[in-house]
């Protein structure tokens, strides 16, 4: 299964070969074996890059899931009582991660300096699945979670600004807020998140908006604003991002506002690692006067 899992990662057998230092004939014919055992097909032939068939796909998702369960059960096993070392196993959206982590890695490391991290960046669904397959432990959206299934921290909700050039800044008025009603025919750049709400809204002031970019990157859109592409929806906290040279400026939306908030999550009922633990423990103490009340209650 892990070579099997490697070979689909790397996308090819030779890099994959070296990754799991065996030679590249052996991997081939452990390749070929898997699939005369199971009966199937897993691989497109005469492609210089690894092709799934159906079965290749449906194989590594269940592989993807039994070894994030092996690996997460063995590292809880082996941390039990051995103190706080080894690595944490994140996974987030961009929208969040890009904000919250840095500060939070930062504090840690320099409290617990011998444990490491591993990140895994993804949509929310895709951070959940990992999450329920043991393949990380801690995971960071911006959803509401099953609270049957998952202990979590709702930081408050914050609201969402658009970040521009301080010349487009100028251009909207001297206030610090803009209506959606005067983004029309604004270039605006949005994440993928907040697309549909954003139209929604605008459809409401009677306007299509002009949509640059729609993107999944929090720190690329505002790269993106400091290149002079448009002006980015983005959370108001990324306002850590902009920099201090007093390029870009950010005006909070309202009539309507939007509002959005992170929330992070782990299983129930299971064994964290000693890092994870204090990794939560350091966030409700750093983010102690942005947390909900429900929130609390986790």
């Amino acid at each position: 299964m892990q070579a099997f899992y490697t070979v689909v990662e790397e996308g090819n057998i030779s890099h994959a070969a070296i990754r799991l230092d065996i030679a590249q004939p052996a991997l081939s014919r452990q390749m070929k074996r898997l699939e005369g055992a199971l009966g199937v097909r897993l691989f497109e032939r005469g492609s210089r890059r690894i092709r799934l068939t159906e079965a290749g796909r449906l194989l590594y998702a269940r592989v993807e899931r039994i070894l994030g369960m092996v690996d997460g059960t063995v590292r809880e096993i082996t941390e039990i009582g051995t103190g706080v070392a080894g690595a944490i196993r994140i996974g987030t959206i961009t929208s969040s991660g890009a904000l919250v982590m840095p500060r939070l890695m930062s504090e840690f490391h320099r409290r617990w300096p011998m444990v490491t991290f591993e990140i895994w960046e993804g949509e929310g669904t895709r951070v959940l699945e990992m999450l329920d397959s043991h393949a990380i432990e801690i995971g960071i959206t911006r959803s509401q979670v099953d609270t049957n299934l998952y202990d979590s921290v709702v930081l408050a909700n914050e609201p969402l600004v658009l970040m521009m050039s301080r010349e487009a800044g100028e251009t909207l008025g001297d206030g610090d807020s803009v209506r959606v009603k005067d983004l029309k025919g604004q270039p605006i750049i949005v994440p993928l998140r907040w697309q549909a709400t954003l139209e929604g809204y605008c459809k409401q002031a009677g306007f299509a908006p002009t949509l640059i970019s729609v993107s999944d990157s929090v720190v690329l859109d505002v790269l993106s604003v400091r290149a002079g592409l448009g002006m980015a929806l983005l959370p108001s906290s990324a306002k850590s991002l902009m920099g201090d040279d007093g390029a870009l400026t950010v005006k909070r939306l309202t009539e309507p506002e939007i509002l959005t908030h992170t929330v992070v999550s782990w299983l129930k009922n299971r064994t964290l690692s000693a890092g994870a633990s204090h990794f939560i423990e350091l966030l409700k103490e750093m983010y102690r006067d942005k947390i909900t009340e429900k929130g609390r209650k986790k």
